[in-house]
């Protein structure tokens, strides 16, 4: 294996949550720095405030750089962000906490677009303190979906479970006019390919859970499963997805039938992500379909238990590790994908090329429309 080791940048979050804890936490054991080289943004002095109240943990030891480009390998480095004098208030969701994040992702987000890393670990924000200060986004997803190319798609996963979502952070009212049948054949084709170069899987099964209870029962609980979203199931089809549905919720999960797939497409925000957690407490948010790798830890900010030693940093560590996998399936992917074989389909005793089939058909296609003529 190369002994190259990939600068993942990880943000401080809201440092009035429990960002700080669980990323010292995750840090602390010695092999972590093998697996990858580590590039925290973030004030130190926050950092050693929340260390001192961590029993059995010992304080990490930073690099201290101005940017990714001088990270070193084999050390814990540290980008200084925010302001020096800040108040720390554990607990609290305050403006100068969401600053403090807000300069954290910025100064990230600027070193993984310029290439010095090769993906970023988001801890959690506060939303509606990161309005106050400007951020002007709905959360990571949208925020990630602004710097990089391609249109993202929010996955929660666990060794058990994905979930992607076709609707984000919209509210509950705006769901069913949010669907269309060209978006979840969109969804479903690019899911597919997520599940082919981010996680490895070969020909991926899908399942499609349906908006309304019980899957409309026919029409009498709503239409949106007739006319929308069977329709899209079925064009996916062609486009070589597989996919099924629509499936009501509740029996999908709660009858553990969601072990048959490898990847589950829910309609909306809460209808995905209550039975993610529910079943997968350290699972890990990815975003998908841009062309940037970027992870976090599936919970928030837990104002309640900041600064108490209490936040377990399991899913902080898988964020790490999902990120980490990823970047390295995405290179492998690409790499085994390059030049593909031209497929050859037999034609009157020959094997001819899929472009020379083309183009027998368009010359037949013209030939007809002169002979009207």
């Amino acid at each position: 294996m190369s002994d190259y080791k990939h600068k993942i940048g990880i943000t401080q979050g809201d440092t009035n949550g429990i960002g700080w804890e669980v990323i010292i936490k995750a840090l602390s054991h010695p092999s972590m720095v093998e697996l990858f080289t580590p590039v925290v943004y973030g004030a130190k002095h926050i950092a050693e405030f929340y260390a001192r109240g961590l029993e059995g943990v010992e304080p990490l030891h930073f690099n201290i750089c101005n940017s990714a480009a001088e990270a070193r390998r084999g050390k814990i480095n540290l980008v200084e962000c925010g302001a020096k004098d800040v108040r720390i208030e554990a607990g609290r969701a305050t403006e100068e906490s969401a600053k403090q994040a807000l300069d954290a992702l910025e100064k990230a987000s600027a070193d993984l677009m310029a290439g010095d890393l090769a993906s970023v670990v988001t801890a959690p924000i506060n939303k509606e303190s990161m309005q106050k200060v400007g951020f002007g986004f709905t959360g990571h997803t949208e925020y990630f979906a602004s710097k990089a190319e391609g249109e993202p798609m929010m996955i929660m996963c666990s060794d058990i479970l994905r979930v992607a979502l076709q609707t984000v952070h919209i509210p509950v009212d705006k769901v069913a006019e949010s669907l269309s049948v060209e978006k979840i054949t969109e969804s479903l084709v690019a899911l597919r390919h997520t599940l082919k170069q981010d996680f490895g899987v070969v020909e991926p099964r899908i399942a499609v859970l349906a908006l309304n209870p019980h899957a409309g029962d026919g029409g009498l609980l709503g239409s949106e499963e007739e006319s929308i979203i069977r329709p899209a199931i079925i064009e996916a089809t062609k486009q070589d997805v597989l996919a099924f549905g629509p499936l009501a919720a509740d029996g999908l999960f709660a009858g553990g039938c969601y072990k048959k797939y490898d990847a589950i497409l829910a309609m909306y925000h809460d209808q995905g992500l209550t039975p993610f957690k529910a079943l997968s407490p350290e699972g890990v948010n990815f975003t998908a379909g841009l062309n940037i790798v970027r992870t976090s830890p599936d919970h928030g900010t837990a104002f309640d238990i900041a600064g108490k030693d209490m936040a377990d940093a399991q899913s902080m560590r898988n964020a790490i590790y999902d990120a980490i996998d990823i970047v390295r399936r995405r290179s492998d992917y690409k790499y085994w994908s390059r030049n593909p074989l031209e497929r050859f389909e037999r034609e009157k005793g020959r094997d001819v090329s899929m472009h020379d089939l083309q183009a027998a058909e368009e010359r037949r296609a013209q030939k007809a429309a002169e002979a009207k003529e």
